[in-house]
Parts: C-alpha cells; sequence; structure tokens
C-alpha cells in the first residue's frame, strides 16, 4: 500500500481474512458459501487431523488442480459503483493476480486519510480484528494486522500478517488529474507472496477545473498472493474476492462520510463567515448614521442642547 499526505499517516490494508484448512477425515462434509471449503466435522471421540506444512498439495489435491487449468480467469461487475474485480491464474501453481477497483463520491484527499489512517482501519473494515502500527517514517509504515471471520458451525479462519507499506509522491496528470499510490508487501505472516499495490486516481469532470468542479475518484487494488501452506488457492478464491470487495466498498463508504462532514463544516464555517460580514456591514451604517446626526451639512459638529 501507499500513501501520500505531508500531515496525515495511513496504510493501506490488503485482505488478511483468507486461508482456510481442508482437512480430511471420517464424519459429514459441510459446504461454505463463497469460499467453497470443506471442512471435516470430526466425533468428539476423535480429533482432526493436523494440516501438513508441506509446500506441496496432496496428490488428489494437485490432480484435482490441473483439471481446472482451463478456468483460470474470473469476473465480477457493477455498475451502480463502478466496481470490476478479476482474478487470473498464474503460471506458478497456486499463485493469483487480482485486480479490482471501485467509484468513490470523494476528492483523492478524503479517500488518501482514509486509507491512510492505519490505526483506524479496523473501525469500519469488517473482519479486521487488529491493525497495528509498528514502524512509521517519512512514506513508510509497517503494520501488523490480524483478520478473524465466523464460520458455520463454530469454525473460525483467521489470518495475520506483517505488511510494509511504501507511500509514492503525488503524481499530477493531463487535464487537472492527480494520483497516488501506496505499494505493500507482506514480510512475514500467511502468505509466501503477498504483494501489490493500492491507486487512487482524481478526474475532474469535463477535464477543466472551475469553482464548481466536481471530482471523479478511482480506488484501485492490485495483488499477487500464494497462501503458504498446501491448502490450494483456488478453495479461496470466493472468499477472497468477497473480502477485497468489502474492504474496497467499506473504504468507499468511509472516504464519502469524511467528505460529508468535510463539506458540512465547511458550510457551517461559510454560513458564521456570511453572518458575521453583514453584522459588520450593519454596523458601519449605523455608526455613520450616528455620525451624520452629529455634524450640519457644512460638517461643522452641532451643538447638542
Amino acid at each position: 500500500m501507499a500513501v501520500l499526505s505531508s500531515s496525515s499517516h495511513g496504510l493501506l490494508h490488503p485482505p488478511l481474512r483468507l486461508l482456510a484448512a481442508a482437512s480430511a477425515s471420517s464424519g459429514s462434509s459441510y459446504s461454505i458459501p463463497h469460499a467453497r471449503l470443506r471442512l471435516a466435522v470430526t466425533t468428539p471421540s476423535r480429533l482432526p487431523s493436523p494440516i501438513s506444512s508441506s509446500p506441496d498439495p496432496p496428490p488428489d489435491v494437485a490432480h484435482d488442480e490441473d483439471e481446472q487449468e482451463g478456468q483460470h480467469h474470473k469476473e465480477e461487475r457493477d455498475e451502480r459503483y463502478g466496481f470490476e474485480i478479476q482474478v487470473r491464474k498464474l503460471p506458478k501453481r497456486n499463485r493469483r493476480l487480482v485486480r479490482a477497483r471501485v467509484r468513490v463520491d470523494a476528492p483523492l484527499d478524503a479517500v488518501w486519510a482514509t486509507l491512510t489512517d492505519y490505526e483506524g482501519l479496523a473501525g469500519f473494515i469488517p473482519g479486521l480484528s487488529e491493525c497495528r502500527l509498528l514502524d512509521q517514517s517519512d512514506c513508510f509504515a509497517r503494520l501488523y494486522q490480524v483478520g478473524e471471520q465466523d464460520l458455520a458451525l463454530g469454525f473460525k479462519f483467521n489470518a495475520r500478517g506483517t505488511i510494509d507499506c511504501y507511500e509514492g509522491e503525488l503524481q499530477l496528470l493531463p487535464a487537472g488529474a492527480r494520483r497516488r499510490e501506496i505499494a505493500f508487501n507482506m514480510i512475514d505472516g500467511d502468505f509466501k507472496v503477498f504483494e501489490g499495490n493500492w491507486s487512487v486516481q482524481e478526474e475532474v469532470d469535463g477535464g477543466e477545473i472551475s469553482a464548481d468542479q466536481e471530482f471523479q475518484t478511482i480506488l484501485s487494488y492490485v495483488v499477487e498472493l500464494e497462501p503458504k501452506l498446501w491448502v490450494p488457492v483456488r478453495l479461496l478464491e470466493g472468499r477472497i474476492c468477497n473480502e477485497i470487495k468489502t474492504n474496497l466498498f467499506s473504504i468507499r463508504e468511509e472516504a464519502q462520510r469524511i467528505q460529508r462532514l468535510q463539506d458540512k463544516h465547511l458550510l457551517v464555517s461559510w454560513t458564521t463567515a456570511m453572518n458575521l460580514m453583514s453584522l459588520s456591514l450593519a454596523g458601519g451604517k449605523w455608526a455613520k448614521k450616528d455620525d451624520d446626526a452629529l455634524h450640519d451639512v457644512s460638517g461643522t459638529p452641532k451643538i447638542m442642547t
């Protein structure tokens, strides 16, 4: 992630509620929505089998992945919010590239302030139970994040990681557009690979800057990921996509809320200033009338009797 703000700092929050395990043991099998995960429910007298830490999938899983080789691209769109997400299978087994974007009805500064509110991210992003700022310097922040999500039958999925974020400089683009980016990389956690960037691009409606200009801001997210364990990433694709969509929409709503508050504050300030100006002008008129009453036409002070 990257954040650009001379006064505020923040980080982009890559989704961390992702890893899940698939255990094969006796009992009934349940299907979890979106994630398409299979969890084995064991009887109280038996403990579930431990998850292998081997980086390679078991033969049956590997074979199943090979059968899915042709299904290497997924896409979802929602034109109402300018949202779209694409998942692409990369040549290396168990690795994916995800691209997503959403339209935000707020200027770049409001979106940037939301992204860089590192220690406040857990307050408005569902499932992010902890986001701790470990280190911060000019254009850099290191975060420790813990994500947790409740599933059926009392199961919980959680993931944690330490993420380095590098904030880019503000870029001025043609036609008055502006862009800022945050590059991020998980240096320790539940993924072998988890790196990408956030991008906030603001364009002026009509390409011309004016007093009543309107902005269209696009928040984009790109991540390349690969789980550490042998769990096939294809089993997690649905949950990953849903989580990224939730994160984008959460940031969108928070940025728009911040902008509404700023607009309200500006309106109150402007109204107060206008009222003070009106009172000042009215006071000046009364002062002039009082002064005229004390002088005759020639300007000679009148003698009050």
